[in-house]
């Protein structure tokens, strides 16, 4: 497969080349930046030196390529795909947000062809057959594996949802809460019951289960270390502790990369790694549910190598099976 990818000086640009140069069935043809044509990507990403000779280049072309990563800000990718014009065949995967929500409940569309929201759990065989993908958020991925197999089951109603990100979830631009001096020793509640992935996990809650959209009271916070997202999730449900694992283990039985474990689960178990990991907790009628991922794979690149190995119709988990970091 032959892959080009645009915008890859950000986190994102660069973890995707890091995951696609160990990728067996993947050739990076081109990676587009405007701010670092003609320099080598190892003067950016400065730990790919002596692993790829490839420069940023400010062309685009596409006629040769099977699979094209936009690795643009929000709001960016919509402006570019009406910018250029690309070829029939060509498989776009979007890590913005600017194709995962329905408009009026219909998929939005480029060229004519829908934006198939791309998360694996939820949508395999409908990313297998799609051209667009839609990747979804970070936060939103893990709420949402955290919380499916109940959606799934007409388990949900109020969902009260705690959840901390690491500071590459903030991107690589400048900002007071992203330097060191204020991220270390330091956390911070911020955009509380207002956070953007909300509207795309209710989309995906209420698909799931037919029903409206499940309340999620989400309150995220910035942490003080650099990568990963740990959620938990609180609601009323009377199933017991065994009927609920059971759902749960049921319902990720045919997903790779989803695990339900049973000792308490840490971040370290998934940093570096596609994984998430599930833990259940149950006090009475009230249920806990905690999901852990690392935001910048499974939460946005691992995720999105996983929808283009679907629609390429390899092996799911093809450069993919990483280590975590545990030390």
């Amino acid at each position: 497969m032959k892959i080009g990818i645009i915008g890859g000086a950000g986190y994102t640009g660069g973890e995707l080349i890091r995951v696609l140069l160990r990728h067996p069935d993947a050739f990076i043809s081109f990676v587009h930046s405007r701010s670092n044509a003609g320099n080598p990507i190892s003067a950016v990403h400065r730990d790919l030196a002596g692993e790829t000779e490839i420069c940023f280049t400010a062309d685009i072309n596409t006629e040769e390529i099977d699979v094209l990563f936009l690795c643009l800000g929000h709001g960016e990718s919509k402006k570019f795909l009406s910018e250029h014009s690309f070829p029939t065949h060509l498989r776009i995967i979007d890590l913005a947000n600017d194709f995962r929500l329905n408009i009026d409940e219909v998929r939005p569309e480029y060229n004519g062809l829908p934006f198939m929201y791309g998360l694996p759990e939820l949508n395999k065989e409908l990313i297998q057959s799609s051209m667009l993908i839609a990747n979804p958020g970070c936060f939103a991925t893990a709420i949402q594996l955290g919380l499916l197999p109940l959606a799934k089951a007409g388990l949900l109603k109020d969902v009260f949802t705690t959840g901390i990100t690491g500071s590459t979830g903030a991107g690589q631009g400048f900002s007071e809460t992203s330097h060191f001096s204020w991220r270390h020793s330091n956390i911070q509640a911020y955009k509380t019951l207002s956070h953007q992935h909300v509207p795309e996990i209710q989309q995906s809650l209420k698909q799931i289960s037919g029903k409206e959209e499940a309340l999620i009271h989400f309150i995220p916070w910035r942490g003080d270390f650099t990568r990963g997202i740990f959620v938990s999730s609180q609601l009323n449900c009377a199933l017991s502790k065994d009927q609920i694992e059971t759902l749960y283990h049921d319902y990720y039985q045919s997903h790779p990369f989803t695990s339900i474990i049973s000792e308490p689960l840490f971040l370290k178990q998934v940093v570096n790694t596609n994984k998430c990991l599930i833990q259940i907790e149950k006090t009475g009628d009230q249920l806990v549910v905690h999901s852990a991922i690392d935001n910048l794979l499974k939460g946005a690149v691992g995720q999105a190598v996983q929808n283009m190995n679907l629609m390429m119709g390899i092996d799911e988990t093809a450069g993919l099976q990483l280590k975590a970091s545990y030390f």
